[in-house]
């Protein structure tokens, strides 16, 4: 390591809260203008020590450099003068305020005893302009995109000079372009000396952004390597400590018997869509943003209107025209966006879980507590929902529970397909690995899922077969018992760079 170039170190950093120590003798080292991930599970202890970088919470021992000069982070102001700026991944903008204002509020600039009004826009406007955010610095912040409001919060990092920015989850709430153009910024900020500390639980974003990848498990680094000279599987395994093949849990085999059948599907988003489904199957779905997946598991659920076609289930022609239908004949969705479309967030654990299943325990107007209790407790037992409490509101819960939740309230329905739209998304590893065994336990009892994922690590490894989309059609159907499932092949037939003779219009 080239001691001239590092700009940070953190070294031997312990850390306690009411006697739990979440932090044990961690070190970190970051280069002048290097992007270095930091990543682990939720409690692994890496939002701590970024908060002890930007001076949030104080450490317990150890010492932390920053240019080779020992320092004392005590306060958010002392980690700012020292050019450190942390952007949380809840954006904390004033949404009625300027640009300008949100950058430099509680900072400022002055010209006697008045703000320099002047000063502080021109400011903001070359900052925004290096991030190519083409809107004055006048323009209220409720008028940006949530992709613009997170350039914003990187803004004020430039705007104060930084020299070293935390970013945490920067891309969890922007469009896949918008974290391109997002990335393209930050290798910017790189030439330009700056140096990234990147915290993300996707992977392929570390991969093609990150120099160096640090790894934190309990409390402690765990590994530290640069990103050229490891791969996915093994930071999954450093972050969870076991294998890939235990991460994703084994294959199990699929039924013989169709239990749905999906014959011409079309409407305007879907062309001559046709497929089986097994008993016990997991049924991967991959292809591109745009290839109809979601649109064809809403189209199958009675959200979209099915202009031609015909779908069957356990032999039986059924007609899905809303939700109630699909619901009746034993279909289940989980939507991709599990915030917007399957939680009540304000409401509780309890209320979430049994929404569906209302019936099993209301009598006229009264209610049997001990029914929903015992349901509530058979499924986050079953789901290992962490929560303290039944009455907990969802949105107190992490990711991996929200979704957990969301999974209680379709198995206590009890649907005989259950459709899954990108059931990971916004986990941390942990939770996924407990999602990806949950499934797999379902496809063993009997349950036929429909997985829609964008990422094809999770596609490969959890399906026994892979139906490929691309521009509401589908390009081909791969089966993993007469081919080892490749990612070029797949991404060939989503790209549309293939297609299955028998799909071929």
């Amino acid at each position: 390591m080239n001691e001239e170039k590092i700009i940070l170190k953190m070294e031997h950093i312990e850390k306690s809260f009411y006697g739990v120590n979440v932090l044990k003798d961690v070190s970190l080292f970051l280069k002048e203008g290097e992007i270095q991930a930091l990543m682990g599970e939720n409690g692994a202890g890496k939002s701590t020590l970024m908060k002890i970088l930007g001076g949030i919470y104080s450490k317990d021992s150890g010492t932390i450099a920053v240019n080779g000069r020992e320092v004392e982070i005590k306060t958010p102001l002392a980690a700012r003068e020292l050019r450190i700026c942390l952007v949380h991944q809840e954006i904390s903008l004033v949404p009625q305020l300027s640009i300008a204002d949100n950058i430099f509020l509680g900072s400022e600039l002055k010209r006697g005893l008045l703000e320099d009004k002047r000063a502080m826009k021109d400011k903001a406007k070359k900052a925004i302009e290096t991030l190519e955010l083409n809107v004055p610095a006048t323009t209220k912040v409720y008028k940006l995109s949530v992709a613009q409001q997170q350039l914003v919060e990187i803004a004020k990092a430039l705007v104060f000079d930084a020299k070293i920015i935390i970013l945490d989850e920067p891309t969890a709430a922007i469009s896949q372009k918008e974290a391109e153009s997002l990335f393209n910024y930050l290798k910017k900020l790189k030439d330009k000396g700056i140096s990234i500390i990147y915290i993300s639980h996707r992977m392929e974003e570390i991969f093609k952004v990150c120099d160096s990848i640090t790894v934190m498990r309990d409390g402690i680094v765990v590994a530290n390597k640069r990103t050229e000279e490891t791969d996915k599987s093994e930071v999954i395994a450093a972050m969870v400590g076991r294998s890939i093949t235990d991460f994703f849990g084994n294959n199990h085999p699929k039924g013989t018997e169709d239990i749905l059948e999906v014959k011409g599907l079309n409407n305007r988003y879907l062309n001559n869509v046709s497929f089986t489904l097994k008993k016990g199957e997991i049924l991967g779905f991959a292809g591109l943003v745009g290839a109809g997946r979601t649109e064809l598991a809403r189209a199958i659920f009675g959200l979209d209107k099915i202009e031609s076609g015909e779908i069957y289930l356990n032999g039986e022609r059924i007609k899905c025209s809303k939700p109630y239908d699909a619901m009746k004949c034993g279909i289940g969705l989980i939507p991709e966006d599990r915030k917007q479309s399957g939680l009540f967030l304000e409401k509780s654990i309890s209320y979430n879980l049994t929404l569906l299943v209302l019936k099993k325990f209301i009598r006229g107007i009264f209610v049997n507590d001990k029914r929903r209790n015992e349901i509530i407790k058979e499924y986050s037992e079953k789901l290992t929902i962490k929560m303290a409490g039944i009455g907990q509101h969802c949105a107190q819960l992490s990711g991996g529970n929200q979704q957990k939740v969301v999974i209680s309230k379709w198995l206590a329905y009890g649907p005989k397909v259950l459709i899954m739209d990108e059931p990971t998304r916004g986990v941390d590893v942990g939770a996924k690995a407990e999602i990806y065994h949950l499934i797999n336990n379902l496809a063993n009892e009997g349950y036929s899922i429909m997985m829609i994922s964008s990422e094809l690590p999770e596609i490969i490894n959890m399906s026994s077969r892979i139906v490929v989309m691309h521009e509401g059609r589908i390009t081909g159907i791969l089966d993993g018992k007469e081919t080892e499932f490749v990612q070029e092949e797949i991404m060939n037939y989503a790209i549309g760079g293939k297609v299955d003779e028998k799909y071929k219009s």
